[in-house]
């Protein structure tokens, strides 16, 4: 893996690499989203001796799929998997605007984060919502952020009320 150029994305280190040294399952940005590459196609050398790279990509938040066309040579801003940033909150309340208050690491809440609406995270939200916070349960609220963007990507029932504190 050819690493050429550092440089700055959203909240995020990318680097620049050839095209065509990048493969399925890695991470591409594409108009400007982090993507996580599910299809990578080469062409034939055309009659000016240049070969195209054609991704076929899926946001790593909304999970709408991006495509691109690139020659191989090109250099394309590729996202460090580590620099996705995942965290853990507590979770504190959920307003009837569907946001939820979380508590962090320093002691203070956020109240920022939307519940999913998507599937299949809808259904696990219903769930365990209805299941776990009403019951007094405690919950934990898992949160991913990249390029300045934070999503809620997993919920779990972690014990009884207190059991976090305790």
């Amino acid at each position: 893996m050819e690493e050429l150029e550092s440089s700055n994305v959203g909240d995020i280190k990318t680097y620049s690499q050839k095209a065509s040294t990048i493969r399925k399952n890695g991470y591409i940005v594409i108009k400007s989203r982090p993507c996580k590459v599910v299809e990578v196609s080469t062409s034939e050398t055309n009659e000016h001796g240049h070969a195209n790279c054609h991704f076929v990509a899926i946001d790593i938040f909304t999970s709408e799929k991006h495509e691109d066309t690139v020659p191989t040579s090109h250099i394309c801003d590729v996202r460090h998997v580590p620099r996705v940033n995942q965290t853990h909150y507590p979770l504190l309340d959920i307003s009837e605007d569907g946001f939820v208050s979380v508590l962090t690491e320093n002691g203070t809440t956020k109240d920022d984060l939307k519940l999913p609406t998507e599937e299949p995270l809808l259904t696990q939200v219903t769930f365990l919502l209805k299941a776990g916070f009403e019951e007094e349960k405690d919950i934990v609220i898992f949160v991913m952020s990249v390029m300045g963007e934070e999503r809620i990507f997993a919920l779990e029932e972690v014990g009884t009320k207190g059991a976090l504190s305790a």
